[in-house]
């Protein structure tokens, strides 16, 4: 497996610390369009291991299909693996597609709002762009898995996995995303800070929430909409959570079974309050506007003023949970209410990769899917999301102890 990866710092630096630790390709390409900061992840993963000669720095316009088939073709890349935010999600599909290699990403192409009725009837959906064109992924034989990031990603595993193990029938499936993480200043003072791209962040809590019913199809809801208090394991604790947009809403249907699909996020009063306080002055906009001459788009300068979460790990304490609620009829004909979920401390990945814990959570999935498309465990073709493969060898392999796995286990808390 040949494996490039356009994107670095953030999720595309863990990716790289932790497939370091992995034997199951020959070579991994870091791309960025700033080649300074892939060739400083290529220098951080040697200085892991005493230098490792599967990883190269490469200059790439993520914005430019031709330049990523380019690039993929110069490397003989066997799979493009997208890091970047989703706005890049195009041009690089296309690319890996026009460069005959298979394709990963963690968040899917943009939605657009309904003209009329935003908050009632989806617009453009999260991955329509893509799932136009799965005919002529599976034609040429070639894989586009999609949202295999953690969630999307790993909530989508588990609904496969509560599918076909747990439940005979599923009423709800429910992603639910909660944490009790504080970053604090050199002083010492909590401030905000967003652990994962207020670009995305952004995109994800203000745009029309997605709902998914069996009788319905999928329809919008109006942002932070059914708000619900959820007991997160592991002594993260209550945290409300609310509507927001998200992959796995668009993912599940296709493959499983369900009465309803929905994805609440714990965004805390105050993060619902900036976000309101952005999209009332229209700071959440991507369009650009003239400032003093210059074309800038608001949402970018929010996004660059603020901290880059791939540097707030020394700062930050707490844990974070990805997890998926599913209610419904357990497979001994009983109702059952289960939570699978996967709990990750700060303090642990920034002590063994030097990544804040939502980072390393979202990366450490597609490099557990890489290997085992390259074990041939995995696989298919066209455009598929997590819940089209098998789940248990997934589990499995994520929380198996080193070497074997990546040593981070996951829980089943029943209710």
């Amino acid at each position: 497996m040949r494996v490039l990866m356009i994107g670095s710092g953030g999720v595309g630096d863990a990716a790289a610390r932790i497939a370091s630790e992995r034997d199951f390709f020959e070579r991994w390409v870091v791309a960025d369009y700033d080649v300074t900061r892939a060739e400083r992840t290529v220098a951080a993963v040697a200085a892991r291991g005493g230098g490792d000669a599967r990883f190269v720095a490469a200059q790439v316009n993520a914005s430019s299909v031709e330049a990523v088939t380019a690039l993929a073709r110069e490397h003989e890349a066997t799979h493009v693996f997208n890091a970047v935010d989703p706005k890049f999600v195009m041009p690089i599909f296309n690319g890996a597609k026009a460069a005959g290699a298979d394709y990963l990403d963690m968040a899917m192409s943009l939605s657009q709002r309904h003209p009329e009725q935003p908050y009632a009837v989806t617009g453009v959906k999260l991955g329509d762009e893509q799932f136009a064109v799965a005919g002529e992924w599976e034609a040429d034989g070639r894989l586009a898995l999609v949202g295999i990031g953690v969630e999307p990603g790993l909530s989508d595993v588990f609904a496969r996995y509560a599918a076909d193990h747990l439940f005979s029938e599923i009423d709800e499936l429910g992603t639910r995303d909660g944490a009790n993480l504080v970053v604090h200043d050199e002083h010492g003072n909590e401030i905000f800070a967003p652990s994962f791209s207020m670009w995305t962040t952004i995109e994800e809590c203000l745009n029309p929430p997605v709902v998914w019913e069996k009788d319905r199809g999928w329809f919008t809801t109006a942002p932070f909409s059914e708000p619900e208090v959820f007991d997160f394991p592991e002594a993260i604790g209550p945290v409300e959570c609310v509507n927001v947009e998200h992959e796995e809403v668009l993912l599940m249907p296709r493959w499983v079974d369900a009465r309803r699909v929905t994805f609440k996020y714990g965004l805390g009063d105050e993060f619902i309050g900036i976000l309101k306080v952005l999209s009332t002055l229209g700071l959440d906009r991507t369009e650009p506007v003239s400032v003093k001459g210059v074309q800038v788009s608001p949402r970018d300068v929010v996004a660059a003023v603020l901290p880059d979460p791939a540097t707030i790990g020394p700062r930050m304490t707490g844990k974070t949970c990805a997890g998926l609620y599913v209610t419904g009829t357990g497979k001994d004909g009983r109702p059952r209410r289960t939570y699978l979920y996967h709990v990750v401390d700060n303090a642990e990945t920034m002590a063994a990769y030097d990544a804040q814990c939502v980072v390393w959570q979202t990366a450490v999935n597609p490099v557990v899917a890489l290997e085992l498309l390259a074990r041939g465990t995995w696989k298919g073709a066209g455009v598929l999301g997590p819940e089209a493969f098998d789940a248990v060898p997934f589990l499995d392999l994520l929380a198996a102890a080193k070497p074997e796995g990546y040593g981070s286990p996951w829980g089943i808390d029943e209710r």
